[in-house]
């Protein structure tokens, strides 16, 4: 099998260095910058793991997405952000017979991918792995969770199956949901309430839940992705949302979100894709959700800001 992974992040270059390393599969991470593809091209992709020895990748990488040619399965890794170009770019790899698989943050992503290629291709998926990228082409896997992937239409293919496989053997245990809606969304709820919060705060996710006015601001921006999820009637996969976001705070204590780490490094934030994203739902549907607002503007206000700063 031929895989492409698209961006070279802390996501992308896990999943990368996994596949390779625990199989004997054909390996591309695709990049847009040919400055970055040659380094990580000449140094490997090195990846210190939650426990046990690290260890080092050589992976095929280019940022000219025809050296790899058609793909058997293209694993998304950008940011949300850069879906649709990153789409644009890949395009000459991915054929009829081609997967295409998002393993991205927030919600939107599948429809752009179905617009590209065709909802037949698609698979969409959630990984619950943590990672944090420590320089071009390091990677610290944070903490290891399930990855869950599914077709739109619930529908069971051998692809499916294939794909599961492959994660399953790279170290992602994972399993096939004929419901990957209701899994996206319940990411997604997770996500409204732990992101923003921590990249205002500059916490870590375990200390959300020990201060009064972090945990207040978690559990409203969580109730107010709830109210849409029951408008939508979509059924989350678990059955007290406050009490699993906290859970999941404490579980991945030590953990920097993604969003803290973008904040960290000065750069752009999937807000959009998030608590954005719960916002623009309840406009549609005629519910408040000022929790999310008032989260979603100060992301911006921070990401427009990075270079004011008081010091």
């Amino acid at each position: 099998m031929k895989i492409a992974v698209v961006g070279p992040g802390a996501l992308g270059c896990l999943v990368a260095a996994s596949i390779r390393n625990r199989t004997k599969e054909d390996v591309w991470l695709i990049d847009k910058y040919k400055d970055r593809a040659r380094k990580i091209s000449e140094t490997g992709v090195k990846v210190e793991p939650v426990q046990g020895q690290g260890f080092t990748a050589k992976v095929n990488i280019t940022a000219a997405p025809e050296e790899a040619g058609v793909c058997d399965l293209v694993i998304i890794c950008v940011k949300s952000y850069s879906t649709d170009e990153a789409c644009r770019h890949v395009k000459d790899i991915v054929s009829a017979d081609t997967s295409v698989l998002t393993l991205q943050n927030g919600i939107g992503n599948v429809q752009i991918l179905n617009d590209h290629f065709g909802q037949e291709r698609v698979v969409a998926g959630v990984t619950n792995h943590g990672s944090t990228l420590a320089g071009t082409g390091s990677v610290r896997h944070a903490g290891k969770g399930d990855t869950i992937i599914g077709k739109a239409d619930g529908r069971l293919t051998l692809a499916l199956k294939d794909i599961s496989n492959l994660l399953s053997k790279a170290g992602f245990e994972t399993r096939i949901s004929k419901d990957i809606d209701s899994v996206i969304w319940s990411k997604l709820v997770i996500s409204a309430g732990i992101n923003a919060l921590t990249a205002i705060t500059r916490l870590n996710n375990g200390m959300l839940v020990e201060f009064d006015g972090a945990r207040e601001l978690m559990r409203s921006a969580v109730g107010e992705a709830v109210k849409i999820v029951k408008r939508k009637r979509i059924k989350l996969a678990y059955d007290d949302p406050i009490q699993k976001v906290e859970s999941v705070c404490r579980s991945t204590a030590g953990n920097v979100s993604s969003m803290l780490q973008d904040v960290l490094n000065k750069d752009r934030t999937e807000i959009d894709n998030i608590n954005g994203a719960i916002v623009r739902h309840g406009k549609a549907l005629g519910i408040a959700t000022p929790a999310n607002d008032v989260l979603t503007s100060l992301i911006r206000a921070i990401e427009s800001s990075y270079d004011k700063v008081v010091k």
